[in-house]
């Protein structure tokens, strides 16, 4: 007998799995890998959203949370994913510094924010009106992060990769049944796979397609991520990852030519150095239409529990959510009533 039974293996599965074993409880993975966000996913934490100079969702809580996460796992699957760099805000006109100067005065923003413009001394950029510094930053590798931790559950007998077959779910009194598995719990972490599952595809997860380039550009020399109408992250080796778009009509995990001719033109409005594109990489991401998390317990199966709609923030949601469930189902605290499932359920699900 199982604590709990964990399908899928992005972001969310994967902190919710660390949640389990940082509390002793046993468990086995089922993914299939169908889902690409957190994999092609450029990573980023940055708490600030800087279309509007806001603060995210809880996004100071989820600093606090995720930055020893992050370290605890460097030390245990003894590889790099936390790579620090600031993020600069490129600012499109003089409204805009006006803008974040009074943001650098508001409450937490100013403790992310620095009050001052930073001088563009970048010849293959195009700063005019200088731009911002975002302090306290950097980015997830998250491919290799959860390539090391298949790794690290396969090597632990812990991970079937394999389809998860829903017509082999069976509820029996206390407990769940899974072909040969029985657990006390399954909790379905998928992304928009979800959108495939009988048991919560009543939920508003819309889905969102990402997708980001990536270019080699040896005369650029930034270490610094820029955020424009895109943004670039330097990856090391004159290498810089370029996106993202957002789309939602088209669901396929397939790169199209239009998507990298739109991230292309927007590049080139302040990216004035030579470069080549060496990859092209799409993803679903999983979106929901009031911008919060999916997490929480079945309405109708008490052993069944959901954790997803994470969005383009998952590398900060993903700790915290996981954390606030696990306590959920462990010693029955609530869980914020932002992300709780059952704000959905009277207008949602019909039984």
């Amino acid at each position: 007998m199982l604590d709990y039974i964990v399908v899928g293996l992005g972001l969310a599965g994967l902190s919710f799995c660390e949640q389990l074993e940082k509390h002793g409880k046993s468990f086995q993975v089922i993914s299939n890998n169908s889902q690409q966000a957190s994999l092609v996913a450029g990573g980023l934490y940055n708490p600030v959203i800087l279309k509007r100079f806001t603060m995210a969702w809880e996004a100071r809580r989820q600093m606090q949370l995720a930055m020893p996460f992050y370290e605890a796992l460097e030390e245990k699957l003894g590889v790099q994913i936390d790579i620090k760099v600031p993020v600069l805000r490129r600012f499109a006109s003089l409204e805009e510094q006006n803008n974040w100067f009074a943001a650098t005065d508001k409450q937490d923003l100013d403790y992310f924010l620095a009050s001052g413009i930073v001088t563009n001394a970048n010849k293959g950029i195009a700063a005019p009106f200088g731009m911002g510094l975002v302090k306290y930053t950097g980015r997830i590798a998250t491919k290799q992060l959860i390539e090391a931790y298949k790794q690290y559950l396969d090597q632990k007998g812990l991970l079937l990769q394999q389809e998860f077959v829903f017509e082999d779910l069976e509820f029996k009194d206390t407990e769940v049944v899974y072909k040969t598995l029985k657990a006390k719990r399954i909790v379905f972490a998928e992304g928009y796979g979800l959108k495939a599952n009988p048991y919560f595809n009543y939920l508003p997860l819309n889905g969102t397609k990402g997708e980001l380039l990536t270019i080699h550009a040896p005369d650029l020399k930034e270490d610094s991520v820029i955020k424009s109408s895109v943004f670039i992250i330097p990856l090391g080796e004159d290498l810089y990852r370029v996106g993202a778009t957002y789309k939602w009509k088209d669901k396929t995990n397939m790169p199209t030519e239009e998507s990298k001719e739109e991230l292309l033109s927007k590049l080139d409005t302040f990216v004035k150095s030579d470069y080549k594109v060496v990859d092209h990489v799409a993803g679903i991401r999983p979106t929901v239409v009031d911008r919060r998390p999916l997490v929480g317990q079945h309405p109708k199966y008490t052993s069944m529990f959901v954790l997803n709609g994470f969005g383009s923030r998952g590398v900060l949601i993903a700790p915290y959510a996981s954390e606030a469930l696990l306590k959920t189902m462990e010693h029955g605290a609530a869980l914020d009533g932002d992300m709780d499932i059952h704000r959905f359920t009277k207008k949602y699900f019909k039984g």
